[in-house]
């Protein structure tokens, strides 16, 4: 079968194709013929080596990048408990340091917890935008456990993560102040944003102003830090959605009573209870499902290097 896999980390042009054995499914696993894996910030870490750095060497080469795959069923082990059959369209969250190794490949082998029915209505390239980055924001907002009414603020809603933060708060009943530069600023309003303010420097100041008093959390999807931090009450939270921070007192701003929390989306690697609600909310068109472009698999460095000149407005997606 034919997957993108680092041999040693790199620029765009480390991610090579190449053949390599069909996975079987065992007991409890699901065998998924990907047609679609998105590309995520994730995906650039791993081939950068980044994360290896924070696993202080542990990963063996090669390294298969990807956390979003759809496609169909393929095959499902032994003993496996699942309402799916073979043939059936899904998607599911990859984690590229598990057994199974990155969605970058024709076939991938994953517990059964992880693979739950793609939307109705949707390609598959739309499907594999869904699962890490709305987990990411499911997660985000879970862990903040706001009421409805409460307002909250998000950095980069604009992008993937962000623009799931501001749709999933929305379904929440929260009451969302969101960040945009002008060419985005219809875009997030059509997400839901409640209130728009400028994108950048001084933009907690800017949320100050139109929410007076200070928003009860924040989701800093844009990684602003303190430039985002008095966007906060004291007494309220920030949500980091990228692994930075750790549960306590903010280091971000000492004089203010703000609660770190941080999103670590492997937690969810087999929450499919929460992936199939994401699924039911972008059937019922209350979450958008954004593609920016497709690339077949052969042109994964491409996809790399247009993905990190920025700027671009839903998933890339490499088709396999």
């Amino acid at each position: 079968m034919k997957a993108v896999e680092v041999f040693r980390y790199g620029e765009p042009d480390a991610l090579e194709v190449v053949e390599i054995p069909v996975p079987v499914a065992g007991p409890g696993q699901i065998r998924v013929r990907v047609h679609a894996a998105a590309v995520n910030p994730s995906d650039v870490l791993l081939r950068r080596g980044h994360i290896d750095q924070k696993l202080a060497g542990r990963l063996t080469p090669p390294y298969r990048p990807g956390m979003d795959a759809a496609g169909v069923v393929d095959d499902i082990g032994p003993d496996t408990v699942t309402g799916l059959r073979a043939g059936d369209r899904v998607m599911a969250m990859v984690i590229p340091i598990d057994d199974s190794g990155g969605a970058y490949a024709e076939y991938i082998v994953l517990d059964a917890r992880q693979v739950v029915r793609a939307p109705a209505g949707t390609t598959h390239a739309e499907a594999a935008t869904l699962p890490m980055n709305g987990l990411t924001a499911r997660r985000a907002l879970d862990v903040l456990g706001l009421s409805p009414g409460d307002w909250i603020a998000v950095t980069g809603a604009a992008g993937a993560v962000g623009g799931y933060t501001v749709q999933l708060a929305k379904a929440d009943g929260l009451r969302v102040v969101a960040d945009a530069v002008p060419a985005d600023e219809a875009l997030v309003r059509s997400l839901g944003a409640d209130r728009i303010v400028g994108r950048g420097p001084g933009v907690g100041d800017r949320v100050r102003e139109v929410v007076p008093g200070g928003v009860k959390a924040l989701v800093d999807a844009a990684l602003m830090g303190p430039e985002a931090l008095p966007a906060v009450r004291p007494g309220g939270q920030i949500a980091l959605v990228r692994g930075e921070g750790e549960p306590g007192t903010s280091p971000l701003g000492a004089h203010q009573d703000v609660t770190v929390r941080s999103v670590f989306v492997p937690e969810y690697r087999y929450a499919d209870d929460k992936l199939d609600a994401l699924r039911v909310l972008a059937e019922e068109g209350r979450i958008s499902l954004r593609v920016a472009d497709e690339f077949p698999a052969d042109r994964a460095a491409e996809a790399h290097r247009r993905f990190e000149a920025g700027g671009v407005r839903g998933r890339l997606v490499l088709t396999f």
